[in-house]
């Protein structure tokens, strides 16, 4: 699918290396490979999920 100004990424070993090691994390998988995404790809997140926005490390919108 596309979307105007949307950017499908892929899921990258820098990624997956890096969803392993966010400190304080909390163990969802999910949201820490979008957690990584974010960071690996220097872009903020869209979210109202408590937990990513209550983490430090990512640049975050609400």
């Amino acid at each position: 699918m596309a979307y105007p100004g949307v950017q499908l990424l892929n899921l990258t070993l820098p990624i997956v290396i890096d969803s392993t090691q966010l400190s304080g994390f909390h163990t969802d998988p999910f949201d820490q490979i979008i957690v990584a995404t974010a960071r690996i790809n220097g872009c903020p997140l869209l979210t109202a999920d408590g937990k990513i926005l209550d983490y430090p490390d990512v640049e975050t919108l609400s």
